[in-house]
């Protein structure tokens, strides 16, 4: 008695009678209307043309339509990720750890900058030159924010953003203290 081995390709072309219409997929096949060897393939773990990964409506090699009718081919997996997809995960899981690192060293200096500028405005005598030490730590995180744009862990929008509202607190506090004196009147323009 011979034997023959199962492929882990199948084709089931026998369903092309039992489907309503080949310009149809249907919603459900029910599994009664297989023949049994088609079963016994569909029921397996891989993608299948009853659900999980398989697609009636497919253009793929995986199913197509014909003219004659209805021709499903199926392929097994391994089980097995592509060796590429582990790459990109352990690259991503390296760039996540960066960018956390950048973001976090940025968000450090901009807080340092902040309460420097909060223990500033509320210093009784306070003196112009204390702001120099100031506009150094804004010199720092002016450099953090520019990092984490350039190797884009942060939009170009954002690290401009948050320039922005440093140098406006520094500017207020220097408005405050009365060492900063905006124009009353704009420039006359030539």
């Amino acid at each position: 008695m011979a034997t023959t081995a199962t492929s882990p390709l199948f084709s089931l072309s026998s369903l092309s009678a039992s489907l309503p219409s080949p310009t149809r997929p249907p919603s459900s096949l029910p599994i009664r209307s297989l023949s049994p060897r088609a079963c016994l393939s569909a029921s397996l773990p891989f993608a299948s043309p009853l659900g999980g990964f398989g697609n009636w409506a497919s253009t793929s090699s995986a199913g197509r339509w014909r003219k004659r009718g209805l021709e499903v081919v199926c392929e097994a997996t391994t089980g097995r990720r592509p060796d590429s997809v582990k790459k990109r995960e352990r690259q991503n899981d390296r760039h996540r750890i960066r960018n956390h690192a950048r973001k976090a060293e940025m968000r450090t200096r901009m807080k340092k900058v902040f309460r420097a500028l909060e223990k500033l405005r509320k210093k009784a005598d306070a003196q112009p030159e204390e702001i120099i030490e100031i506009e150094k730590m804004i010199s720092e995180a002016y450099k953090a924010i520019d990092k984490t744009v350039k190797v884009g862990a942060m939009h170009r929008n954002t690290g401009n953003h948050r320039k922005s509202r440093l140098a406006r607190r520094k500017k207020a506090i220097e408005i405050l203290r009365g060492w900063y004196v905006p124009n009353a009147e704009p420039a006359a323009a030539a």
